[in-house]
């Protein structure tokens, strides 16, 4: 089989897609096939930490795209990355049917608690899978372009753009804490009992939906290796480094940054789609600012601009969190906000741009 040039260039793209390829047939295998009593037996706790790693990272992947390539700091795809979780969430809601603890069979718990009457028409369809993945693309990535379109147009750009953009998140935050938006304020979304007729705590389910994770993160990778390596992945990069240099030339810089924030903004969803039938729950502290920043932090440490960095950041970065919040948890947002300043300081590239620069000298 020939590979595109553009894909056989990417070493190390190659070797990401091979750890992923070599994680999607290990992790099963260490999981169903191999006895609980083995010391290789992965459990079902690991098999979902380890699919929440994938989802930051596609998480991450989307914000090199629009950081790395175009010059966007973002500090807002938690917006996104929330809305396609409570998107899916809603579907996972409305198959809960008669199995709630109210035991109506049209109205989640939440709204029966609340005295609804009625199932609000924006939740109307959510019963079907197919328009649930359908609304996890077309509602943040409508929300991207409708901001994007009006933002570009005006020429906000820099701190601006990265302001505005935390505000956007930060609004959203505070609409869905608010019971009467009709997603279950506080609490959000939980209690979730299976997905397309399939129990979600089933280990085989846990399995399926980490090798969705892991082709969803190659996927999201090759879409924004192939984008970058085109003409307009040129352009993107034009007009990060010279935004009126790239207009003066003619080229529609707020239709080019307009579309590729969509794109961005639609990836994200689909990791945070991913995310919540494997955490179990969705609720308003997914639009959190933090965590808006701390996936901008998860690409410096990997190295902007380079994609496989994201996913290395975020996987690392993930991973030490996970693992100090439960030996020091009051340590853990000192740690993140020394890393950032020791990364931006030492490490301008991240840890990509380090190893680089031990190949060139070696």
């Amino acid at each position: 089989m020939h590979l595109p040039s553009w894909l056989v260039s990417d070493r190390a793209g190659l070797v990401l897609l091979t750890v992923l390829l070599i994680l999607g047939i290990a992790v099963p295998v260490l999981n169903l096939l191999v006895p609980p009593d083995h010391p290789l037996h992965l459990t079902a706790y690991t098999v979902t930490l380890l699919g929440k790693y994938l989802c930051y990272a596609l998480l991450a992947v989307s914000i090199d795209l629009v950081w790395g390539y175009m010059g966007i700091l973002s500090l807002g795809h938690a917006a996104f990355f929330a809305l396609g979780g409570y998107c899916f969430g809603m579907y996972l809601m409305r198959q809960i049917g008669t199995r709630g603890v109210y035991g109506d069979p049209l109205l989640p718990d939440f709204m029966v608690f609340l005295n609804w009457s009625e199932l609000p028409w924006y939740w109307h369809g959510f019963d079907s899978f197919g328009f649930a993945a359908l609304m996890v693309l077309v509602v943040p990535g409508l929300l991207a372009f409708v901001f994007g379109w009006f933002a570009f147009r005006s020429r906000v750009s820099g701190v601006y753009l990265s302001i505005i953009t935390q505000a956007l998140t930060y609004a959203l935050m505070l609409a869905f804490f608010r019971n009467e938006m009709g997603f279950g304020g506080n609490n959000g979304l939980t209690d979730f009992k299976d997905v397309l007729g399939v129990p979600l705590h089933d280990d085989g389910t846990r399995i399926v939906l980490f090798v969705l994770s892991a082709l969803a993160l190659a996927g999201g990778y090759l879409l924004c290796r192939w984008l970058v390596s085109t003409r307009m992945g040129r352009v993107l990069v034009a007009i990060r480094d010279s935004e009126d240099r790239a207009r003066f030339l003619g080229y529609r810089v707020e239709r080019v940054k307009a579309l590729v924030f969509t794109l961005s903004a639609m990836l994200a969803a689909v990791a945070g789609a991913l995310y919540v039938p494997q955490v179990g729950i969705i609720n308003p502290g997914e639009f959190a600012p933090l965590n808006s920043i701390e996936a901008v932090i998860w690409v410096a440490v990997g190295g902007r601009g380079t994609l496989v960095g994201a996913v290395i950041g975020a996987v690392l970065v993930n991973y030490a969190k996970t693992w100090l919040t439960g030996a020091l948890p009051e340590v853990w947002l000192f740690a993140l906000g020394g890393l950032f300043v020791a990364v931006t300081v030492l490490l301008p590239y991240g840890l990509i741009g380090l190893l680089r620069r031990k190949e060139k000298t070696a």
